[in-house]
């Protein structure tokens, strides 16, 4: 877009780099290791916490604030999108599924189907952790659409999109589909130390702008860790 704010250099938001920044969003790119938002046991070192701090110039009475409209789980790298007002937020997350929404993620394994679509009814267990269910009347139907990009001897690097945004889908549709994501302790049980961080990046993001309606785009390098995974370049 061309009527971007010019970003300020003092009070930078940590783990984050601003991609985008208007009076009505704030388009970021978050490092691995950083929460969305705070949880009983981490209040400060997360996105929403380092970006109010940003649009507040470090004044802690202002009263200027982000809005979340969508969130990346901890490990996970890439595009995150905040408001910057209520009626921008209400207005992205109502055409939420609207969005194009695109991940990298390398796994360990290969597939014959090189393109395709996984689908299953999902839900989530007393313990917090995604598993795939029989009926629609036990969890919610979701779709999974990837390519592969590339293969290695042990790994395949693919392109996935969300057509519809549930809960750690991306991790227990590969996983379920024999394709665990390198570094996923939780659903892919990997317990090899030399993969201390998920292999998954929200790469890429298209959605209308809240004001103006206009498709906007935006897109993020390939991380150097799936570079080294994949022995290669990657595009």
């Amino acid at each position: 877009m061309e009527k971007s704010m010019r970003i300020r250099k003092r009070h930078m938001p940590k783990g984050l780099d601003i991609l985008f920044e208007d009076n009505d969003i704030l388009v970021v790119d978050k490092a691995p290791g950083l929460l969305t938002i705070g949880t009983s046991r981490e209040r400060d070192r997360t996105a929403y916490h380092h970006l109010t701090d940003y649009v507040r110039k470090g004044n802690s009475k202002s009263r200027n604030r982000v809005f979340i409209v969508h969130r990346l789980d901890r490990d996970v790298s890439g595009i995150l999108v905040f408001a910057k007002s209520h009626a921008a937020k209400e207005y992205l997350q109502l055409n939420w599924d609207q969005a194009d929404k695109m991940y990298l993620a390398v796994v360990r394994g290969h597939t014959a189907h090189k393109a395709s679509t996984i689908s299953s009814y999902l839900t989530e267990n007393a313990a917090h952790k995604v598993h795939a269910t029989a009926t629609a009347r036990q969890g919610k139907l979701a779709h999974t659409e990837y390519k592969v990009l590339r293969e290695s001897t042990q790994f395949s690097l693919l392109e996935v999109r969300l057509l519809t945004g549930r809960k750690h889908q991306i991790r227990v549709h590969l996983a379920d589909y024999g394709l665990p994501i390198v570094g996923d302790k939780k659903y892919g049980q990997d317990e090899d130390r030399r993969y201390r961080r998920i292999a998954l990046h929200a790469r890429s993001l298209q959605f209308n702008h809240p004001l103006t309606g206009k498709q906007v785009n935006f897109s993020t390098e390939v991380p150097a860790y799936f570079q080294r995974l994949m022995g290669g370049d990657i595009e």
